[in-house]
C-alpha cells in the first residue's frame, strides 16, 4: 500500500535552520570557556519587570481570555499609531494598523494578500530565510535582488529598477538588514518606493529592527509620500525592543484597504493574535520609552565592541554591521560556512549562522547576532576567532 505524499511545496523546503545550530552548540565540552551565542536574534537581557507584571495581570484576566478583534485590540492599535507617528513626523491611525503573532506571521499575511502561485516576489540576495521559505510554500517565484558586499549590502536602485521591470508582484527588503546589518538610507528608500510605485509593486519593508537605529533618526520618510497606502507595506516586531519573542507579536503598518485583505488572511491563521501580550504592550509603548533608549545605546556599544575585536583579527573581514547583525567573511575560502560554523561551535564555543542559510551565494559568511552578549563577552571573541583553524 503506497504511503500518502506530503505537499511538496513544503516537503522540498530544508529543516528549521536554528535547531541545528544548537545541535552543535551542545556538542561543545567548554574546553574554551562559556558558550558564546551569537546565533539567534534575541535580546541579551530581560524584560522590564513592569512589563512582566503587565502581562501576568492581563494574562490572568477573564477579560483576555476570549477571542479579540482580527486586526488587534483598539489600545495596541491606537498606541502604535501614534508612536509610528512620533517616529515618522506623518500622520498614521489605529486604521492603518494589524496586529500579527510576531512579523514572520505580519511578513507571511502580506503576501499571502499581495501575491498567490504563480506570481514572483522579489526578495534580496542575502535574504531572510524565514522570507524565501514562506514564499516557497505558497508556490510564489522568488526572484533575487543580489547585493554587492563592496558597497556593504545596500541595494543599487538600477538593480532594483531591472528587477521590478521583469513583472514582481512585490520587493521585499529588510532595513537594518538581517541577516547583514545594513542600514538602507532614507533618500535610497525613498528612490526605490518611487521605482515600485512607477512598476504598480508593492514595497513590503521590514523594520524588525528599526527601534535599534541611533535615536532620533528617522529611517524614512515613505509615510509622508500622498497615497503610499496604495504601495506600501510596514513589517514590525514588538519582540526586540520589549524582549519578549516568546509572546510573539508584531505589527503590519498599511492602508486601510491592505488591513482589511489581511485580516481575511489572519482569520484564517490564527483569528487574532495573542491578547494579553498586546494588552502589555499598550501599556508599554508610552511607559517604558527610556528603558528602550538605553537599551539602543547598550546594543550600540556591543556593536562597537564587535568592530573594536574585528579590527585585530585581520583574517577575519566584517563586510557589514548595524542593529543587531554582522555578516562576517571567515578566512577560510572554499569551506562550506555550515563546516566552519558547525567546528566554531563544537571547537570553539562560539555559535552562529552559517551564511548559506541566507541565500546559495553567501558560502564565505557566517552572521554573528551580536546583541545576545554583553559586551565583556563579545570581547573574549578576539582570542577564541584568533587561535581558531578547520584541523
Amino acid at each position: 500500500m503506497p504511503a500518502s505524499a506530503f505537499n511538496p511545496l513544503i516537503n522540498r523546503l530544508s529543516p528549521p535552520p536554528v535547531p541545528s545550530v544548537f545541535a552543535w552548540a551542545r556538542a561543545y565540552d567548554g574546553a574554551r570557556g562559556p558558550l558564546i551565542d551569537l546565533s539567534q536574534a534575541v535580546p541579551g537581557y530581560p524584560p522590564h519587570p513592569d512589563m512582566l507584571t503587565w502581562l501576568g495581570e492581563a494574562a490572568s484576566s477573564r477579560a483576555y481570555a476570549g477571542y479579540g478583534p482580527i486586526e488587534g485590540e483598539a489600545d495596541l492599535r491606537t498606541a502604535y499609531a501614534t508612536e509610528m507617528t512620533d517616529i515618522y513626523g506623518a500622520t498614521v491611525k489605529a486604521a492603518n494598523i494589524h496586529i500579527t503573532s510576531g512579523c514572520n506571521q505580519a511578513f507571511m499575511a502580506a503576501a499571502m494578500a499581495i501575491a498567490g502561485p504563480g506570481d514572483a516576489v522579489a526578495l534580496t540576495d542575502p535574504y531572510y530565510f524565514n522570507q524565501e521559505t514562506t514564499l516557497a510554500m505558497m508556490g510564489i517565484e522568488r526572484r533575487l535582488l543580489w547585493l554587492d558586499p563592496a558597497n556593504g549590502f545596500v541595494p543599487n536602485i538600477e538593480a532594483v529598477r531591472k528587477i521590478l521591470a521583469t513583472g514582481v508582484k512585490a520587493l521585499g527588503l529588510v532595513s537594518p538588514n538581517n541577516p547583514t546589518g545594513a542600514v538602507y538610507p532614507a533618500g535610497l528608500l525613498g528612490e526605490i518606493f518611487a521605482a515600485c510605485r512607477d512598476a504598480g509593486a508593492w514595497l513590503m519593508l521590514d523594520e524588525t529592527y528599526r527601534d535599534f537605529l541611533p535615536e532620533g533618526e528617522r529611517p524614512h520618510d515613505l509615510l509622508s509620500v500622498p497615497g503610499w497606502e496604495d504601495n506600501l507595506i510596514l513589517l514590525y516586531s514588538f519582540s526586540k525592543s520589549f524582549c519578549i519573542p516568546g509572546h510573539r507579536l508584531g505589527a503590519v503598518t498599511a492602508g486601510p484597504k491592505a488591513v482589511a485583505e489581511i485580516a481575511k488572511v489572519m482569520d484564517n491563521l490564527q483569528i487574532c493574535a495573542p491578547r494579553a501580550p498586546q494588552a502589555a504592550i499598550a501599556r508599554a509603548i508610552p511607559a517604558l520609552k527610556d528603558w528602550r533608549n538605553a537599551n539602543r545605546a547598550e546594543i550600540a556599544r556591543r556593536a562597537d565592541t564587535l568592530r573594536a575585536v574585528m579590527a585585530e583579527l585581520p583574517d577575519w573581514k566584517m563586510d557589514s554591521i548595524g542593529a543587531y547583525f554582522a555578516f562576517i567573511r571567515h578566512p577560510f575560502a572554499g569551506t562550506l560556512s555550515a563546516e566552519v560554523a558547525e567546528r566554531l561551535a563544537k571547537q570553539a564555543g562560539v555559535v552562529c549562522i552559517p551564511g548559506a542559510y541566507f541565500g546559495e551565494g553567501q558560502e564565505n559568511y557566517l552572521r554573528f547576532a551580536f546583541a545576545n552578549a554583553d559586551s565583556a563577552t563579545i570581547a573574549s571573541l578576539r582570542g577564541r576567532l584568533a587561535g581558531f583553524t578547520l584541523s
